[in-house]
């Protein structure tokens, strides 16, 4: 915002913004940059389609830049690809230039994947009334942003898919598209951020909690241990998911297409005199197992500080941190760590330095 402000006055527009703290006030008159409402993205992206997404077909690698080896529905057609309208294609793992494919029927580019786009709106539920030209809410934890990155999923990709995160992070995956009025408008909105950063953020009592099936996640949270000597906890379940690889993937999207909450054999006494989590978990379909679902609905995280760690195969923390902020929507998230299985030779060192990042104290 404070960007788009910049720009309106380097090319003598009215800046639209008024930034005071965590509050933002929108003057919808003004002619210069801003970022589009959710809904004005979503109207954008669509051009005009009603369909997952706007190619009006289960949309290609060869058609917008993510994840490309999980097409749109291979969650539930992993080991029977031949019914699959799109197949599993290319993986690029970075951002390509915006207009590297054909643009949607409105001429817009990108809309699907390559980056996330920031929007104005707070992240909350939609109105049961029916809305015209909406701003979101007033207040939020979460701002939103859409469209999919580069290392998500298709399903990641849809015109209705809604991500969320704390509006003053970032990451390697989100960028910003900025829009002018197309025809005059008038009054103001405010939002602002519905509470403060915490005084300590990453300080207190720590607890390593993780959720590991292969082993991976264990090791990681075995080695933050081994660096903080912060209390370890294992996420186990009452009915455990299969030790045979191919049957707790089907068991994985199961759960994830149900939003199932399995339950766990273990759990936290006391967890209110923990300040600090450090959340583990592999990376699972692009999300959170939902045994870690589980554990974000069992406690109350309001003003405990998340900080989260994943193992994965090549999608980084995919929609996961998402999933996390939906979940514990008033707990503070700091920087996350991703490592690629196990994390090799280099794991020490790359722990050290995420601890040192989130000032976390070190044995």
């Amino acid at each position: 915002m404070a960007y788009c402000n910049a720009l309106s006055q380097s090319e003598g527009r009215t800046p639209v913004y008024t930034i005071d703290g965590g509050s933002v006030t929108w003057d919808r008159g003004a002619d210069g940059y801003r970022l589009p409402t959710e809904a004005e993205w979503e109207y954008a992206c669509r051009a005009g389609t009603q369909t997952p997404f706007n190619t009006e077909t289960s949309i290609s690698p060869e058609e917008s830049n993510y994840y490309g080896h999980y097409p749109y529905e291979i969650e539930d057609n992993y080991f029977s690809q031949g019914a699959l309208t799109t197949k599993p294609g290319q993986y690029r793992q970075t951002t390509v230039e915006a207009d590297s494919f054909a643009p949607n029927a409105f001429g817009l580019y990108n809309m699907h994947g390559n980056v996330g786009e920031w929007v104005w709106d707070y992240y909350g539920p939609y109105p049961a009334e029916e809305q015209t030209d909406p701003a979101g809410p007033e207040t939020g934890t979460r701002k939103v942003y859409r469209g999919g990155g580069w290392n998500d999923f298709a399903k990641n990709m849809r015109s209705a898919y809604r991500a969320a995160m704390e509006q003053d992070k970032g990451s390697f995956n989100i960028g910003i598209r900025l829009v002018l009025n197309a025809v005059p408008a008038s009054g103001s909105v405010t939002g602002s951020a519905a509470r403060q950063e915490n005084e300590n953020p990453a300080g207190g009592k720590v607890l390593i909690a993780y959720f590991s099936w292969g082993g991976n996640t264990q090791g990681i949270a075995e080695e933050i241990q081994r660096q903080t000597g912060a209390e370890l906890f294992e996420m186990t379940l009452v009915n455990p998911y299969s030790t045979d690889y191919n049957t707790v993937l089907d068991e994985a999207q199961r759960d994830q297409n149900q939003q199932a909450r399995p339950e766990l054999s273990a759990h936290v006494e006391n967890m209110e005199q923990y300040d600090t989590i450090l959340l583990g978990y592999p990376n699972w379909w692009a999300s959170i197992p939902m045994p870690v679902a589980t554990f974000l609905e069992e406690y109350d995280f309001t003003g405990k500080t998340i900080v989260p760690f994943c193992s994965h195969g090549g999608g980084r923390f995919g929609q996961s941190l998402t999933a996390i902020d939906k979940l514990a929507p008033d707990a503070q998230m700091r920087e996350g760590l991703s490592v690629h299985y196990s994390g090799g030779s280099s794991l020490p060192d790359d722990v050290a330095g995420w601890l040192l990042t989130n000032k976390i104290k070190t044995e």
